[in-house]
């Protein structure tokens, strides 16, 4: 017994020396290379933590994904190596984990789904090996304006274009693990709420801090305003337009009080975020999930309040809000549509007849043939068609095109499915129905912007892809297997 003591004795000073040492290092980092050395350590640190259960992880990704966009809160690189992120350690970490867990326990098979890798992943590979073949043709304009896009070789394309998007899929799939091996995956909840509040009120305060009147937010020549965030107006304004869907159907069905409260806060917060952005597409998005919140939810007091709340938008909205949503009006198409019918999609349209089955590779419109003999007066000088279906015909042609528009209906009715089934959590049961309408939203804004590829603003819709697939692993891991030969001798 007192040989035992001693031992545990010395383990603890030895526990205490290892921890002196880790932080005198950790202080010393800091020291030497400033706050790029903590941002390192407390990666390191919450790896470590994340190797005993990349749970941990999950759940850090969960707060810190959506706001991985923003250029204000998190460095995109460490000591000049491009990638060196504390976001892309800590996912690493994550999936290290994640995998080492699935091959104990011999379900490594089931972490990525059929449907994700051909209906999506696969396409998405494809059209990036074509690019790999046109990086020196981009259009002289482009590079001159746009200096990130001069790739030097094969694989600086594959990391910024293919890679660095699908950093979003690899999310998705740990938080599906997650889900399937947690006993109660409703508590995944807790910080997913916690990161949309987060990430909703970056914009209020911004603009409260910036004391820029509302009027002038809303003119075309300040949609560049919020970018210093990270994003886009319009790039915040989808990640908002999810947020809120699952905030609305999760505080729908959520049976707790104190839930119910955080989520009608998170609501208010990711509504007034969105209006914020005066992007018309959020707009867009806002009105068919809250229509479709109407018509899955139909009953008198539903209507009521529905028609309460168009009334009171429509006699104490901000001016601002009209006018934004009125610009261009008679003025043509072309003016509504902010020179993208004229600038862009007509002269993209015949791209997608030269290459109509596999497309011309990821971003193909820089080196398309209208933007390399017509930047900045046949063609807008911008890196994105801002359609997100053109975008998917130029790129991957119109195979690529139909396999993604079938993967998300395939992702729409796994949601719809989820958010039916009484084996699931009543607000797990709203936040799918929530992810289907927020995907619903999201699907028609794209006619104006965004893209079927993975993007920052997908974030939550993402995390809903990934807990649909860790639900849809432990009902299969549930359902036992038939074995139709012990079943005839049975018999």
């Amino acid at each position: 017994m007192r040989a035992r003591g001693l031992a545990d004795a010395r383990d603890e000073r030895l526990i205490l020396l290892a921890i002196g040492l880790l932080g005198a290092a950790w202080g010393l980092a800091v020291a030497a290379g400033g706050v790029t050395s903590l941002y390192l350590c407390a990666s390191l640190i919450a790896c470590g933590c994340i190797l005993v259960d990349f749970r941990i992880g999950v759940v850090l990704l969960i707060l810190l994904m959506p706001m991985s966009g923003s250029s204000t809160l998190f460095p995109h690189e460490m000591f000049g190596v491009v990638g060196l992120n504390p976001l892309n350690l800590l996912l690493a970490g994550t999936l290290i984990s994640c995998m080492l867990h699935a091959l104990a326990d011999h379900s490594l098979p089931q972490l990525l789904p059929r449907p994700l890798l051909w209906l999506y992943i696969a396409p998405i590979l494809i059209a990036g090996a074509i690019g790999t073949r046109h990086i020196h043709e981009i259009a002289p304009t482009l590079v001159v304006t746009y200096q990130a896009l001069d790739f030097p070789d094969a694989a600086s394309y594959l990391r910024d274009m293919v890679l660095k998007p699908m950093l979003m899929v690899v999310f998705a799939l740990v938080v599906g693990a997650a889900v399937a091996k947690s006993a109660r995956p409703e508590r995944f909840l807790l910080p997913t709420l916690v990161s949309i509040c987060a990430i909703a009120a970056l914009v209020p305060v911004y603009v409260a801090h910036s004391g820029i009147a509302l009027t002038a937010l809303a003119r075309d020549d300040e949609r560049e305003f919020l970018s210093t965030l990270g994003l886009h107006a319009n790039d915040l304004g989808r990640l908002y337009a999810v947020a809120y869907a699952l905030a609305l159907f999760t505080w729908s069905d959520a049976a707790s009080r104190r839930l119910r409260l955080a989520l009608l806060i998170a609501l208010a917060l990711t509504a007034v975020a969105l209006i914020l952005t005066f992007s018309r597409g959020a707009f867009v998005a806002l009105a068919v999930v809250n229509g479709l919140y109407v018509l899955w939810r139909f009953n008198a007091k539903t209507l009521l309040v529905a028609a309460s709340a168009v009334v009171a938008a429509l006699l104490f909205a901000p001016q601002a809000i009209f006018e934004r949503l009125a610009s261009g009006q008679g003025a043509g198409l072309d003016a509504v549509s902010a020179g993208r019918v004229n600038g862009l999609w007509l002269p993209l349209l015949p791209e997608v007849l030269h290459h109509p089955v596999l497309g011309n590779g990821i971003g193909s419109i820089l080196w398309s043939d209208a933007m390399r003999s017509g930047a900045g007066h046949m063609v807008l000088v911008v890196t994105h068609p801002h359609n997100a279906y053109l975008q998917a015909a130029l790129d991957m042609g119109i195979t690529g095109l139909v396999l993604l528009c079938a993967y998300f209906a395939h992702v729409w009715k796994g949601l719809r499915t989820l958010a039916k089934d009484p084996g699931v959590a009543p607000a797990l049961r709203g936040f799918h129905l929530g992810a289907a309408a927020g995907l619903a939203g999201i699907l028609v804004a794209n006619f104006t912007d965004s893209s079927l590829t993975p993007r920052p603003e997908q974030a939550f819709l993402w995390l809903a892809i990934g807990m649909m697939y860790g639900y849809q692993a432990r009902r299969a891991a549930a359902t036992p297997v038939a074995h139709p030969a012990l079943d005839g001798a049975h018999a």
